[in-house]
């Protein structure tokens, strides 16, 4: 199957200000992606799409094809899902057709080959869509709490049950989303509104390698952890 690679990287950042070029151990946080992604086959192309001239200078260094996104559509608040649609049309246009959409996000430079090649094959003729999840460490049927809207400064469990869970380990597991990897049907993208209109398979990652870069706190950890694997390999 014909199969683009896309990575979505505004140049506003507030969490992590020009995260996407930040440096992480031996080069800019986005390159850490990239790299990934020229090493994987499967991958016909890779598009970078963002409002960053700097961040565009640097895709290109490794090997990217740059997509100027609208500014309309690299605000804060922008819909990520309305920058798919942007994208696709503009690779439909001057690439043609194709048949697996794959957003690889800057913000889980952790990620590692075979975990995009299993959503890669995880997108079978009865799937629309494949997202990445981690197990999670809360669980809104024991410990994720919310205030009560009638009591002021008194909580309530995020989900009441009349089964009265008292260990994480009875409670339904449930999962956190991960960016490490996005693999859709272009069609799909482009008919519905949402990733949840359709039939959505997740593949588990290991808490290590999902981490997503948020804050600065969160790019420390990663560089900590990126800083061992380097130490053990060599």
């Amino acid at each position: 199957m014909k199969t683009f690679a896309f990575v979505f990287a505004r140049g506003g950042s507030k969490g992590v200000p020009y995260k996407n070029i930040k440096k992480l151990i031996d080069k800019p946080l986005i390159g850490h992606t990239l790299e990934i992604v020229n090493k994987l086959p499967e991958i016909e192309h890779c598009f970078v799409s963002t409002d960053c001239p700097e961040i565009a200078r640097v895709s290109k260094n490794f090997k990217s094809i740059v997509i100027d996104r609208p500014s309309v559509l690299a605000q804060d608040d922008s819909n990520e899902w309305m920058a798919w649609r942007h994208a696709i049309e503009w690779t439909r246009n001057k690439f043609g057709d194709f048949d697996r959409f794959v957003s690889l996000p800057t913000t889980a430079p952790l990620r590692i080959l075979s975990d995009v090649r299993r959503c890669l094959d995880a997108l079978d003729k009865n799937t629309d869509a494949v997202i990445t999840i981690t197990p999670s460490q809360r669980t809104p049927w024991f410990n994720m709490v919310k205030f009560n809207k009638e009591k002021e400064g008194y909580m309530n469990l995020v989900i009441e049950n009349s089964d009265k869970i008292t260990r994480r380990q009875d409670a339904p597991a449930v999962f956190d989303m991960t960016t490490v990897s996005y693999v859709l049907r272009p069609d799909f993208i482009m008919k519905k509104e949402n990733i949840w209109e359709g039939r959505v398979r997740g593949i588990i990652i290991p808490q290590e390698r999902a981490i997503d870069i948020d804050t600065e706190f969160d790019f420390k950890i990663v560089e900590f952890i990126m800083s061992q694997r380097v130490r053990s390999s060599s």
